[in-house]
């Protein structure tokens, strides 16, 4: 199906615009991609002012070299940010938020701040929630790379015994 939307033809476009629950939507894809916290975080790094590459880095704890140009480019190619190289030695590179990606900002302040109001009651929720399924082996290890607060105590599914060779 081809449907012809704001100038552009779209190839495979199943449902209209504005559904972001039906997997078809287009407007999915554009949720998958805002909804990435190291795009939120550069958004945020970006508010105020222009930034190097190493700035960007520094400013937001955590993220590796290889990631932070992965999520740059993929803003620079959805309109968010322009990169800016100056012809100098060294060559200085410089990242802005183009006013698309301005209008990110008030979106990312709301969530930022709803993260650090909750945080104590989302730990304490997945302390009760591992305390309680210990004795089952269901418990939850997280994938995230941010250990668990001090006093949650670290619950994993008992591995199984590896056969012996005969």
């Amino acid at each position: 199906m081809v449907t012809e939307t704001t100038g552009h033809t779209l190839e495979n476009d199943t449902c209209p615009r504005g559904n972001v629950f039906d997997a078809g939507c287009p407007s999915r894809r554009v949720l998958d991609r805002v909804s990435d916290k190291w795009m939120l975080l550069v958004i945020g790094a970006l508010e105020r002012q222009t930034r190097r590459f190493s700035e960007l880095r520094r400013e937001i704890g955590g993220v590796s070299q290889k990631m932070l140009t992965q999520t740059l480019r993929s803003m620079e190619r959805d309109g968010l940010v322009t990169r800016t190289v100056y012809a100098e030695v060294p060559p200085r590179v410089e990242y802005a938020l183009t006013e698309l990606g301005r209008t990110m900002i008030a979106a990312v302040h709301p969530l930022a701040r709803w993260a650090e109001e909750h945080i104590d009651e989302i730990d304490a929720a997945q302390l009760r929630y591992d305390t309680e399924h210990l004795s089952s082996g269901l418990a939850f290890t997280s994938h995230h790379a941010t250990p668990p607060p001090a006093t949650a105590v670290s619950v994993t599914r008992p591995r199984a015994r590896p056969s012996a060779r005969r």
